[in-house]
């Protein structure tokens, strides 16, 4: 655990399919994929390391294909060796892919159905941004589409939420989480995209603290990979909404 982490965390991670040439497992929120750092704090490739330590040792390898942020929980993808991570790139290059996510998001949508359709950026290329990676809508960005779908509308006692449907028809950095703020509806607990983007420079400054939980409502921005799809292999993965997201909704 970093020193920003004071609040612990479960970093377990559960398998949700195996086979010969690909491991599929559920990812929890917190835990990084990638080492960042020399001293770096446990990651999902550390933890794959010693459960694929058989097939390393005989001639396989960790390819992680589809990748989460940090905070964002869900579905990654694995290929145990090289012919299979080659046939995953690629598919992945031609986009033949099918993610979907869920979303917890401030207010309710007027819509049940809307499309984003709005090239991204990184903000710092075009404008003064405090924050290095935050991405923002330019014409000069990166195509970047996403359809949502507004599953449920709810209200507990921090206000009126949703629980939308996510279906990025692209891959771009932070791509969702942009184009629900931009949609006036920001992911609950978005420290760089949500109510207030002072969230994000106070964490890295002072970790985790009492004032930001009030803030934030929750300690993970709400955003969940829930389903992937790769029709060529016939294969389909999902994995429902984590406990916590479930008990917000609830409560």
């Amino acid at each position: 655990m970093s020193l920003h982490d004071e609040v612990l965390h479960d970093l377990d991670f559960s398998v949700i399919a195996e086979d010969e040439d690909y491991l599929t497992i559920d990812k929890p929120s917190h835990l990084l994929v990638h080492p960042t750092s020399p001293n770096h704090p446990s990651t999902l490739w550390d933890e794959l390391r010693g459960l694929l330590a058989f097939e390393i040792a005989n001639g396989g390898q960790i390819s992680i294909i589809t990748r989460l942020d940090r905070e964002t929980s869900g579905i990654v993808l694995i290929a145990k060796h090289h012919d299979a991570a080659s046939r995953a790139g690629l598919a992945m290059q031609n986009g033949e892919f099918d993610k979907r996510y869920q979303a917890l998001a401030h207010g309710w949508p007027d819509a049940d159905e809307w499309t984003v359709d709005s090239p991204l950026r990184r903000k710092g290329e075009f404008a003064s941004s405090p924050i290095w990676v935050k991405q923002a809508a330019h014409l000069d960005g990166k195509p970047s589409c996403t359809e949502f779908r507004t599953q449920q509308r709810f209200e507990n006692r921090h206000g009126r939420f949703a629980l939308i449907d996510c279906h990025p028809l692209h891959g771009r950095m932070h791509q969702i989480r942009v184009h629900l703020a931009d949609s006036g509806h920001p992911i609950v607990a978005d420290k760089i995209y949500g109510v207030d983007e002072t969230c994000y420079l106070d964490f890295i400054e002072t970790g985790w603290t009492p004032n930001l939980e009030r803030r934030l409502l929750i300690d993970r921005h709400a955003l969940h990979a829930c389903e992937l799809h790769w029709p060529a292999q016939d294969r389909h993965w999902t994995s429902p909404l984590p406990s916590a997201l479930q008990l917000f909704l609830a409560t």
